[in-house]
């Protein structure tokens, strides 16, 4: 059983307060991209883990861990519980979204397992695990694991894994350019706070920008690339400052619009185009401020059987 899962960018990320639990509240505008994982559930003895790199990719799949801390295996564990069943499966997971690069990769090769053991353990005509199921134990996951599962756009309150669908016209056309190396994302958002705290910033209640959602309704990308925003952005340049440079050197370039994409490093340029975006790729390759630029469109559907 073979599930395809997309990356995401966020369009935006409003960071609230600190909660009670530790987390923060947030509007999270996910944005699925046409930048694939793939993972392939088989039978085996045990839970068992392989990831390779796709063709033609240049992700940097030993920073993954294959053994039980892997998201993708606390998926399958997860709902083979559910199931009622032993965690019997070998998954071999193929990526082309960056690792630690604030693409939710990692959740979404969680999503991808999800439903391939959900589909690969069923015994019945029908599927025991609903749709609605799967969200359930991928909010247990992260908050990513939901969108990965849902894909197309969508409006996420809580940590991130409460979705609305968001209604969005047309095609938007980006350009990825990747770091070496990964953040962390709890390293971010500590940044995030330290730097708040430091300025003595009144965090404000997140709220969903009308402007980004006239933008994607109406499929205006010059629209949204002057609408995108990311309050982890400054944090994420503290923490690694050449992506200063990118992001100026991307939007010299004449991109429309411009972003660290969740929790970076990866940086995100909105393009009106797709020849356009063929045009930045190949201006921003050439400049030496990436480690690799990919190419993308959006919003596609997510995790999907094939």
């Amino acid at each position: 059983m073979t599930v395809r899962v997309p990356a995401k960018v966020n369009l935006q990320l409003s960071v609230g307060p600190i909660r009670d639990d530790g987390y923060h509240d947030l509007v999270n505008v996910f944005h699925a991209v046409s930048l694939f994982d793939e993972v392939t559930a088989e039978p085996s003895t045990g839970v068992e883990v392989a990831v390779e790199a796709a063709p033609g990719s240049e992700v940097a799949v030993e920073d993954v861990p294959t053994d039980g801390s892997n998201l993708a295996a606390r998926a399958a564990r997860l709902v083979a519980t559910r199931l009622g069943v032993e965690p019997a499966v070998s998954l071999r997971i193929r990526k082309a979204i960056p690792v630690a690069g604030g693409m939710a990769g990692g959740s979404a090769d969680a999503a991808a397992a999800l439903l391939a053991c959900a589909r690969l353990w069923d015994s019945a005509d029908e599927p025991v695990l609903s749709k609605d199921d799967l969200l359930e134990l991928g909010a247990e996951l992260g908050s990513d694991v939901p969108f990965a599962l849902l894909g197309g756009t969508a409006i996420g309150l809580g940590r991130g894994e409460r979705l609305t669908p968001a209604l969005t016209r047309g095609v938007f056309h980006w350009v990825f350019a990747t770091a070496d190396g990964g953040l962390s994302t709890p390293a971010v958002y500590a940044e995030c706070d330290r730097l708040r705290e430091a300025h003595g910033e009144k965090v404000a209640w997140p709220e969903v920008s009308e402007e980004l959602m006239t933008a994607l309704a109406t499929g205006d990308s010059k629209a949204l690339g002057a609408a995108l925003h990311n309050d982890l952005q400054p944090a994420a340049l503290m923490l690694r400052s050449p992506l200063r440079r990118t992001l100026t050197t991307g939007m010299d370039l004449g991109a429309i619009g411009a972003l660290v994409s969740g929790s970076g490093p990866t940086c995100a340029f909105l393009a009106d185009s797709e020849e356009h975006a063929a045009e930045l790729a190949a201006a921003l390759s050439g400049v030496g401020v990436a480690k690799s630029v990919v190419r993308a469109s959006g919003a596609v559907p997510g995790a999907t059987i094939i």
